[in-house]
């Protein structure tokens, strides 16, 4: 077998499989359709664009999204390298300058001797010979996923994915606006925080609901993700609901007047210079006029400037649970792989984790070896998941619950992750090493 790999898509995950396998000495073929053809939610011509928000979620081994991290770090993962090199204060979360990262890593592909960027829109999967990653996100083009559902023989499963509006940071009202993180003490923090009492919350709760959505093609069926759910959907479960999710006041509690707050809107810095600002959890698919004109009604924000309205996009990703195995490799065809939110992980960093997951299969392979990720890992369970058929699959972030479980009861919920945190970043060591001395051996 030729030592050449196609990858699909310079997103998350084809960026991360592309520089995988290039570092380990496989030539790669990259196939980008930028910059002559751009998705709807996409604007800059680099690769591994950040579309909804620039937060990877906590960093801290404790968190399931934080220990999927930590063990793609210990696998060189560029993907955790770069959001390193480029983070932007956060609290406990792991947040980028979206511009610097794109770039940065958009650099490291271009420079990368093993990879050859082409740059063309692949219509068809056998345009291309030998072994393919199929990394085209969520977003993927109408003829290729035309194309895509002809070879797994069943429709594309598909939902719709939501992101924040941006304000810029001299257009907020400071006087009303504090610095704090949750439960931190007053002008300490990363979060901009706009206090709201009830009659204040209540005014826009009633102006949220009735507001006038973006219109959507008749032909596409609202099928909304719980982990990306626009704010104006989550509202209409309840008068309560935002105060008790996104707008909880808990820990929040106004420091220049003592008070306790009825709702608090955060806002987290979107660049290491502070001058923009999302609004967390205001995933939105509202008219970007009735944007401007409700989220003014929020108390700091009456004359906030928008330099980016929210948007709600089309997400396709295909039913892994039936075709997929554990490798992200189609089970009947053994030469082309998914990654990324196509294969129906869900989120930054667990896209970017599948492609790693893919790029080491294929290395293994091509070694004449396969390998199985441990299951008592946040790599192994996202793998594990894509891989077991399942007829309500859904999109599945990376969370403790499916990882491996303990053979014993912990009623301390921190100390349980603990456990399953320092377990699985000893297996993946492990793992590891077991990997390199099959290669060696070979």
């Amino acid at each position: 077998m030729k030592k050449i790999v196609n990858v699909i898509g310079a997103g998350l995950a084809g960026c991360e499989c592309a520089y995988i396998l290039a570092k380990n000495g496989i030539k790669v073929k990259l196939y980008e359709m930028k910059p002559e053809y751009k998705s709807q939610a996409h604007k800059s011509n680099n690769f591994a664009e950040l579309v909804c928000s620039n937060s990877l979620k906590s960093d801290s081994i404790t968190n399931a999204c934080g220990l999927l991290k930590k063990e793609m770090q210990i696998l060189d993962s560029m993907f955790v390298y770069v959001a390193h090199k480029t983070q932007v204060p956060a609290g406990q979360a792991l947040a980028v300058d979206r511009e610097k990262f794109s770039k940065m890593i958009t650099d490291i592909i271009k420079s990368e001797k093993n990879i050859e960027v082409i740059s063309k829109k692949i219509d068809r999967i056998d345009e291309l010979d030998g072994i393919k990653v199929i990394a085209t996100g969520p977003l993927t083009d109408s003829n290729l996923l035309d194309d895509i559902s002809k070879l797994i023989g069943a429709d594309s499963l598909y939902f719709y994915d939501a992101a924040a509006p941006i304000v810029e940071a001299d257009s907020i009202d400071m006087k009303i606006a504090y610095t704090m993180d949750r439960y931190g003490s007053g002008n300490y923090g990363d979060y901009l925080n706009l206090p709201m009492n009830k009659e204040q919350y209540y005014t826009f709760y009633n102006a949220l609901v009735n507001a006038e959505v973006a219109p959507r093609h008749d032909f596409d069926k609202l099928v909304l993700f719980e982990g990306c759910m626009p704010i104006e959907e989550m509202a209409k479960r309840g008068e309560k609901t935002l105060a008790f999710g996104p707008l909880k006041p808990v820990g929040l509690d106004n420091p220049n007047t003592g008070e306790k707050n009825y709702a608090v809107v955060q806002l987290r810095a979107e660049n290491s210079s502070k001058t923009l600002y999302n609004l967390v959890g205001f995933q939105t698919s509202l008219k970007f006029g009735e944007q401007k004109r409700v989220f003014s009604m929020i108390p700091g924000l009456e004359n906030a400037v928008f330099a980016r309205y929210g948007v709600m996009h089309k997400n396709s990703y295909i039913n892994a649970s039936k075709v997929l195995d554990n490798n992200f490799c189609m089970k009947n065809i053994d030469d082309v792989y998914f990654a990324g939110q196509i294969s129906g992980v869900e989120g930054y960093v667990e896209s970017a984790a599948s492609g790693l997951i893919v790029a080491y299969s294929i290395i293994a392979k091509l070694n004449a070896k396969k390998i199985e990720f441990p299951v008592n890992t946040m790599l192994g369970s996202l793998a594990k998941h894509v891989s077991t058929e399942n007829k309500n699959y859904q999109p599945m972030n990376a969370n403790f619950g499916i990882l491996q479980p303990l053979e014993f009861k912990i009623k301390d919920k921190k100390e349980k992750y603990t456990i399953l945190s320092d377990r699985a970043i000893d297996s993946i060591i492990n793992f590891r090493k077991e990997m390199e001395s099959n290669l060696k051996a070979n």
